[in-house]
C-alpha cells in the first residue's frame, strides 16, 4: 500500500466500517421488480459462494422474502459498490431501476436496519413474527456456505437478541391485525381450549383458508367446508383434514358447528335467522361464534338478535384491527429505543473489534523486533560483550525499529498538512494521564 493510499485509510477509519446491506424490499419497489431480485432459499448457497468469490468481499448472508430481497456483507472500500451491480446484474435491472428501487446502507446505518427487520418494524405487517425465522434460515445457510464470518455471525446473533427483546418487552406482536387471525383469537375468548370445538368454514376463497388454517394450527376438533362447488369444497378440505359439503346440505351440518366463519360472493344472506334457530336447537342452546367477512354480508342482520349467539361481521373486525394497528404503532415507539441501545451496543464493539486488528499487528511487529534483537544480545554476551553495553544497544535499537514507521508517518503527514492525523498522534502518546495519575498517588 502507498503512502497516499495509508494516509487515506488513517484519515478515513474514523467513518470507515465495513459493513453494508444493499437490497430492495415493499418500502422501496413494486411487486414485479421484487419478483426479479428475489431469490430461491435452495438458491441461497450458490448466490452466497458466487458474491464471496468478488475479490472485496470478505462475507455475505443473502435475505430473500415475498417482501424483501437483501445481501448483508462484509466489503473493501475499494469495491464496495459490487454488491449493488451483482444483485442489480441477477435481477436483469437496468442502471436506472437500479438507482430507482435499489438502497445502500452502510455501517451504522446497515446494523440499526438489520435490528428493525429482525425486531417486524420494518415489516409489510408491523410487527410480524414470520421474519425472525427467516432471518435464521438465512443466517444457517450462509454459516454452511461459508459466507457468515465473525463479523456477520456476531452481527446476526445480536439481531436475534434485539428481536427477542423488542417483542418480550414491548409485546408488539400481541396485537392481531389481520382478519384472519383476529377471527382465531375472538374464538378462542369465547371458548377458551378450542380443541373440544367443530368449525364450520362456508366458502373456499383466499379469506376462509386462512381462517381454516389458524384454526386448523389451534387444533379444533373438526373442520367443515361447505361451498356452491362441492368439487372446490373437496379440494380446500384435503389441506386441513377437513369434510366436504354442498351449501344445500348447510342445515344438517350447523348444528355441529360451534365457530361458523362465512364468505362467499352470494348476493344475499345464506344463514337466516330461522336456520340458526333450528341449529341452537338441536345443540339444545349450546353458543355459536359466527364471523360473516363477506360483502354483502352471508348472515342476516337479524341473526345477532337471537341468545347464545355472538357474531361479527367484517367491520367488526376491522375495528379490532385498526385498534389492534395502533397498539402495535405505539409498541413500535417503544421498540425504537431498545433498537438504538442495540445499535449502539453492536457499534461499541464492532469499533473495538476494528481497533484490535490495528493492536494486534502492532503487537506482532514488536514481538518479531524483540524476539529477533533478544537472539542477537543473547549471542553477544555469549560472545563475551559487556552485558551492560549489549542492553542499552539492545533497548535503543529496539525503541528505533518501533518507531520508525510512525515516525516516518507522521512525517509524511506533516508534510502533507494532514493535521487530524497529527491531532491523533498527540492524543495517543499524550501520556500526561497517566503521569498526572502516579503523582496524585
Amino acid at each position: 500500500m502507498d503512502v497516499a493510499r495509508r494516509i487515506w485509510a488513517l484519515r478515513s477509519f474514523e467513518n470507515f466500517m465495513p459493513l453494508l446491506v444493499v437490497g430492495t424490499s415493499h418500502q422501496t419497489a413494486p411487486l414485479e421488480i421484487r419478483e426479479k431480485l428475489a431469490i430461491s432459499t435452495n438458491d441461497y448457497a450458490g448466490r452466497i459462494q458466487e458474491l464471496c468469490a468478488l475479490p472485496a468481499v470478505e462475507e455475505a448472508v443473502v435475505l430473500s422474502t415475498c417482501n424483501r430481497t437483501e445481501i448483508y456483507s462484509i466489503v473493501l472500500p475499494e469495491d464496495e459498490h459490487c454488491i449493488l451491480e451483482w444483485l442489480r446484474s441477477s435481477g436483469g435491472l437496468d442502471e436506472q431501476q437500479a438507482e430507482k428501487y435499489l438502497y445502500e446502507r452502510r455501517n451504522e446505518q446497515a446494523v440499526r436496519h438489520l435490528f428493525n427487520v429482525a425486531s417486524g418494524l420494518d415489516s409489510l405487517v408491523l410487527g410480524e413474527p414470520q421474519i425472525m425465522g427467516q432471518l435464521k434460515d438465512a443466517w444457517q445457510n450462509a454459516h454452511e456456505a461459508g459466507g457468515a464470518g465473525k463479523l456477520l455471525d456476531r452481527l446476526f446473533q445480536h439481531a436475534f437478541a434485539t428481536g427477542k427483546m423488542v417483542r418480550h418487552q414491548t409485546g408488539i406482536n400481541e396485537h392481531p391485525i389481520s382478519v384472519a387471525y383476529i377471527t382465531m383469537v375472538l374464538a378462542r375468548q369465547i371458548f377458551g381450549n378450542l380443541e373440544s370445538k367443530k368449525v364450520l368454514l362456508v366458502g373456499a376463497g383466499e379469506m376462509i383458508e386462512l381462517c381454516g388454517r389458524h384454526l386448523y394450527e389451534q387444533g379444533v376438533a373438526g373442520l367443515m367446508i361447505a361451498n356452491r362447488s362441492k368439487e372446490k369444497a373437496e379440494q380446500l378440505a384435503e389441506s386441513f383434514a377437513a369434510t366436504a359439503h354442498s351449501l344445500d346440505e348447510l342445515a344438517q351440518v350447523l348444528p355441529h358447528a360451534d365457530i361458523l366463519v362465512t364468505s362467499t360472493a352470494a348476493p344475499q344472506p345464506i344463514i337466516s335467522a330461522d336456520l340458526i334457530k333450528s341449529a341452537l336447537r338441536a345443540r339444545r342452546r349450546a353458543p355459536m361464534f359466527l364471523v360473516d367477512i363477506a360483502v354483502p354480508r352471508d348472515i342476516h342482520p337479524d341473526v345477532a338478535k337471537l341468545k347464545d349467539v355472538y357474531v361479527y361481521t367484517i367491520d367488526d373486525l376491522q375495528q379490532v384491527a385498526d385498534e389492534n394497528i395502533a397498539e402495535r404503532h405505539r409498541a413500535a415507539e417503544a421498540a425504537g429505543e431498545t433498537v438504538e441501545k442495540s445499535v449502539d451496543e453492536f457499534m461499541r464493539w464492532l469499533h473495538g473489534a476494528r481497533a484490535a486488528k490495528f493492536l494486534q499487528r502492532l503487537r506482532r511487529h514488536a514481538m518479531e523486533s524483540s524476539e529477533e534483537l533478544a537472539a542477537k544480545a543473547v549471542r553477544q554476551i555469549q560472545a563475551g560483550k559487556n552485558p551492560e553495553d549489549v542492553v542499552k544497544q539492545l533497548a535503543n535499537t529496539l525503541t528505533n525499529k518501533i518507531l520508525h514507521v510512525p515516525s516516518t508517518r507522521l512525517r509524511q503527514a506533516a508534510e502533507s498538512q494532514e493535521y487530524q492525523i497529527l491531532k491523533a498522534a498527540d492524543w495517543l502518546f499524550d501520556d500526561s494521564t497517566e503521569a498526572d495519575q502516579e503523582h496524585d498517588k
